[in-house]
């Protein structure tokens, strides 16, 4: 078994949506992380509006503190980006979306492109959405293949989405898209609200794992380790039997304070893993 370490996870700019990229960067730094994920947010890294100039001045600001991207993840819950829209107009520009944050991964180095399924309506069948977001999908991974970018797909909450929500449908998912370029992401938070456990994930996905989203919850809510009821111990020895070797990343959304005190917040989590990580017999 190969005990996890503290080296993977991840510092990232959730929760630092009302501070600068500087301040961000800074922290994970001042915090011993190497490798930042980035949240697609306006207005550190606004995928619709990045250009070439923005996109130096984020390189350089991460080679000035020894950082490297880990995962680039457009906003795509919260804004009106669906690739699995029933709206034309909306399904096409989510995918253009998409497309240009491929290529804002190759710019930046990021090795990883995240992506959720999108939904469809809720008085329409879900099949329908389905077979639109298998498309968007395959066009998605076949364009950042050609780039040399891998892309990882995350279930989400049954609130958040009607189509991808559980392992199981997230298998039945990556057997339509057929790419060898698409691996999984866990949400400890989706995978509670699932009533699943990463031993699940493990049976059905084992090495297609490549990017885990290590937060707390009740079991919903995206909550500093401490603040929900999840068992980060059991979390970490099942994701160390595994072998994991990915980055984790602290997706923290689920407190008003965060916003105000992200790097509290981020430490309160690597203090939790810390001690989680030493409870691990090797």
């Amino acid at each position: 078994m190969r005990v996890l370490n503290l080296d993977q996870v991840s510092g990232s700019n959730f929760a630092y949506q009302h501070h600068t990229l500087e301040r961000c960067l800074d922290d994970m730094t001042e915090l011993g992380r190497n490798t930042v994920e980035l949240w697609g947010i306006a207005p550190h890294l606004h995928i619709p509006q990045v250009d070439s100039a923005h996109l130096q001045k984020v390189r350089k600001q991460l080679l000035e503190r020894g950082l490297a991207v880990s995962c680039l993840t457009p906003e795509q819950v919260a804004y009106p980006v669906n690739i699995a829209s029933g709206e034309e107009w909306l399904k096409d520009q989510s995918l253009q979306l998409f497309l240009r944050a491929a290529e804002v991964c190759s710019e930046l180095e990021s090795p990883l492109l995240f992506l959720t399924t999108g939904r469809g309506y809720e008085d329409q069948p879900a099949e329908v959405a389905w077979a639109r977001s298998v498309e968007a999908l395959q066009t998605i991974t076949q364009h950042a293949a050609h780039l040399g970018v891998a892309c990882v797909l995350e279930p989400l909450q049954r609130v958040e989405s009607n189509l991808v929500t559980d392992a199981g449908s997230l298998r039945l998912m990556l057997d339509d898209v057929g790419s060898s370029t698409l691996g999984v992401v866990v949400d400890t938070v989706a995978m509670a609200a699932a009533g699943e456990h990463i031993r699940d994930y493990a049976k059905a996905f084992g090495e297609g794992i490549r990017h885990v989203h290590l937060i707390d919850g009740a079991p919903t809510g995206h909550l500093a380790w401490g603040d929900g009821s999840l068992d980060l111990e059991e979390i970490l020895r099942e994701l160390s039997q595994l072998n994991y070797s990915g980055a984790l990343t602290f997706e923290l959304f689920g407190d008003g304070s965060y916003a105000l005190d992200p790097r509290a917040a981020v430490t309160q989590c690597l203090a939790a893993v810390e001690a989680g990580l030493a409870q691990i017999p090797t």
